[in-house]
């Protein structure tokens, strides 16, 4: 049996290089045969309705000897009316679509797999599996993705939060139950936007916000008013510092959207909270990165006794020069220019906007092809 698994490029193709060995072992301990598992990262075409382009998955299935079934992993998060549709399978023409997304940010590799091989077992049925379809074409077995009579088994061996429903023509979909499905995506597209891979690219920016918040090392009255405000307000200070940045960048990007169609405008509405969660994981590790650089700086630099002497104690503690590098950092990463720092304007839209800059464009190509 061969079983073609195309993901798109990013986090779901890494996802599927560290689970297509387990994977591949499954399918041969459910089906009692041999099975070949082919990937491919491929960017699989969706249409603004969240409808999957099956000629796309036929097209590239056509390029093997045989295919018996297809599974499609995609970065798109996907909605079926108010709830987050995890996945579908079509038996008609043997596809199974995962919308990566959908799954969350814990532990999905192992939700992956496992609703990958809830799709097969429903494409194609381990109690009686399917011979392999014709030379260079997907299969398309009336009955391969019938519902057996250990349907109630297999959900139960699925996500707990998840259910299958079966629709006309024996399509099947997988949705989030309860309310916590668009939660749960909302932090899978933010994983899928990479934001612990930004570093190299928020270099230029520390760089410069760093020049800016070093000042508080050498100007006595930073030190002054760090140390007169309290622990609470510091706090509140670098909040706002990091919550003004994040504000900046969307508004001088362009990157809050409003939906084009209205059936995308949930769809959106969870790109634009991904965008906000991204870009406050990212100014929050530049932040904090000040933070530390700032401190040691300080502590090298600024003499004990100097500083009790500036502010008129007896005794200086860590926590001063940790309440001057929270200050000054705060400061650095408001007049450093972040947003500036960044290698291009196009890099910045793709690392919050790479999978909304798709479903765009499918909107714009639908509309020409209307028209």
């Amino acid at each position: 049996m061969r079983v073609l698994l195309l993901s798109d490029p990013g986090l779901p193709s890494r996802r599927v290089n560290k689970i297509q060995d387990k994977l591949e072992a499954r399918m041969r301990q459910a089906y009692s045969r041999e099975v070949e598992l082919i990937t491919r990262t491929e960017t699989i075409r969706l249409r603004p309705d969240n409808t999957l382009d099956i000629a796309s998955a036929g097209r590239l299935a056509g390029e093997y000897d045989h295919v018996d079934a297809v599974l499609l992993l995609t970065e798109i998060p996907r909605h079926s009316g108010e709830r987050p549709l995890v996945a579908e399978v079509f038996p008609e023409h043997n596809v199974g679509v995962v919308s990566c997304p959908t799954l969350g940010a814990v532990a999905t590799k192992r939700r992956i797999l496992t609703v990958l091989m809830d799709c097969m077992a429903r494409l194609i049925p381990p109690a009686s599996p399917s011979g392999p379809a014709p030379s260079g074409a997907v299969r398309s077995d009336a009955g391969a993705g019938a519902m057996s009579e250990h349907d109630d088994d297999r959900s139960q061996q699925g996500l707990r939060w998840t259910q299958w429903s079966e629709h006309s023509g024996g399509h099947q979909a997988l949705r989030s139950k309860g309310g916590a499905g668009s939660v749960r995506t909302v932090l899978g597209m933010t994983m899928a936007n990479d934001p612990w891979r930004t570093a190299p690219r928020l270099s230029s920016a520390l760089a410069a916000a760093a020049a800016t918040g070093a000042f508080g090392i050498f100007y006595s009255s930073i030190w002054q008013m760090a140390a007169y405000l309290s622990t609470a307000r510091l706090i509140s200070i670098g909040v706002v510092a990091v919550v003004v940045m994040v504000s900046w960048l969307i508004v001088s990007n362009g990157l809050w959207d409003r939906p084009i169609y209205e059936r995308l405008s949930r769809v959106v509405v969870l790109y634009n909270l991904s965008t906000i969660l991204t870009l406050l994981i990212c100014v929050a590790a530049l932040y904090l990165s000040l933070v530390v650089l700032i401190l040691l700086g300080g502590l090298i630099i600024i003499a004990p006794e100097f500083m009790a002497t500036i502010l008129d104690t007896t005794e200086v503690r860590f926590t001063n020069y940790l309440d001057i590098a929270w200050l000054s950092a705060a400061l650095g990463v408001v007049a450093g220019g972040l947003g500036s720092s960044f290698d291009s304007r196009t890099d910045l839209r793709k690392l919050t906007h790479g999978q909304r800059e798709r479903q765009l464009q499918y909107a714009t190509d639908d509309d020409d092809t209307t028209s």
